[in-house]
């Protein structure tokens, strides 16, 4: 008889944030697939919990997988987790679930933390529809593509971010989503948790005074549409770009895409105003 596969939840940050469920869970199963062993062998040994332990993550999973299901198949019950929250969201074990599947062997989801629903939850922005977008791309180009292709997105948005590309990321988001309101949640639930809210200027401003660290979610507002423009707005906006270091061509391209203004009138008002 085959075995069971349970997608724990583990805690973000504060070890208290765990069920009861899934601390049985992890008693009861005969291996723990684990992200990153040596952060859940900290979580295993708060609890007092002896399970045998494996590595499971983005470089191994093919191999792994395979492993796994083989080990299911013949009866053994196996917990993922991941180093924090909930497997799978922006983490590895989409594989293992899918090859589990095709197996024939029960999922067994032990929900609890995420970072996703946490900050969402206490950010003051609209919870009843959102769209979560992961991590950016690290590449600027490709980032702003998915960006303008969220232009139009009227749900609350979710991201992921690294500290070391968040002011690069934010500074994209307002160039190409415009001043939105947003929140940043850092270190949601540790000891030096923390929530930015206001624009985007203002979440810039804070994160330029001091250096961000620790793990961040961001969540913006959706499109409410975008109202014409007034030629002294307009000016005033096309000022703020060239001050921040770009061409008259780019401008051009940035502000006539959002607003949906004739690009060769913005370049002719971005070159009559140096």
């Amino acid at each position: 008889m085959a075995g069971t596969l349970y997608i724990v939840a583990t805690p973000i940050g504060n070890l208290e944030d765990i069920t009861l469920r899934a601390i049985r869970v992890l008693r009861e199963v005969d291996l723990v697939a684990a992200e990153d062993t040596r952060r859940t062998k900290v979580l295993l040994a708060h609890y007092d919990i002896e399970t045998a332990l494996t590595s499971y993550h983005e470089h191994n999973e093919r191999a792994k997988a395979q492993a796994l299901v083989a080990e299911l198949r013949e009866g053994k019950k196996v917990a993922l987790v991941c180093d924090a929250g909930t497997p799978t969201l922006s983490d590895p074990g989409y594989r293992l679930v899918r090859e589990a599947i095709k197996a024939g062997i029960r999922v067994v989801p032990v929900p609890g933390p995420s970072a996703l629903t946490a900050v969402l939850s206490a950010g003051g922005l609209p919870t009843d529809r959102f769209v979560f977008e992961g991590f950016l791309p690290a590449k600027r180009r490709e980032r702003r593509e998915r960006l303008k292709q969220l232009r139009e997105e009227t749900r609350t948005l979710l991201f992921y971010e690294a500290p070391h590309r968040l002011k690069e990321s934010l500074q994209d988001l307002i160039e190409v989503l415009g001043d939105r309101e947003a929140v940043l949640g850092r270190e949601v639930t540790k000891l030096f948790e923390e929530f930015i809210h206001g624009r985007l200027s203002e979440v810039i401003a804070e994160v330029q005074r001091k250096e961000p660290r620790g793990e961040i979610t961001l969540v913006l507002r959706g499109s409410e549409g975008e109202r014409p423009l007034t030629d002294e707005e307009l000016a005033s906006e096309i000022r703020r770009l060239k001050r921040k270091g770009l061409r008259v061509k780019e401008i051009a391209e940035l502000l006539g895409e959002r607003f949906s203004y004739s690009k060769k009138e913005i370049y002719r008002m971005a070159l009559q105003s140096r």
